[in-house]
């Protein structure tokens, strides 16, 4: 054992590092719904669904990209919750389908 503890850990309740963190989560997983929500879109926009389907598809992939965008930015809350509101559009597509 080397006496350290659980305190002493470099990065154990760093702000900087949790904003960090927070930050970068926010922006890939927005950038990953939005890609996959233009996926989606455009697959279902070349079969016979109605038209409402791959714009919900495509408004929630808007979402998400405006959600990774403020959470690239810093801001992670709003972010957090347009990335929520984002997917549930593109899940009210689904249920059109």
């Amino acid at each position: 054992m080397d006496g350290r503890g659980d305190a002493e850990t470099p990065d154990a309740g760093d702000p900087a590092l949790d904003a960090r963190r927070a930050r970068w989560t926010a922006a890939l997983t927005g950038a990953v719904l939005a890609l996959a929500g233009v996926g989606a879109a455009a697959l279902r926009a070349s079969g016979s669904a109605p038209v409402l389907v791959p714009a919900a598809y495509a408004v929630g992939a808007a979402v998400c990209a405006l959600a990774s965008l403020l959470g690239s930015r810093g801001r992670t809350r709003r972010a957090l919750w347009l990335l929520v509101v984002g997917a549930m559009v593109m899940a009210l597509g689904d249920q059109f389908d």
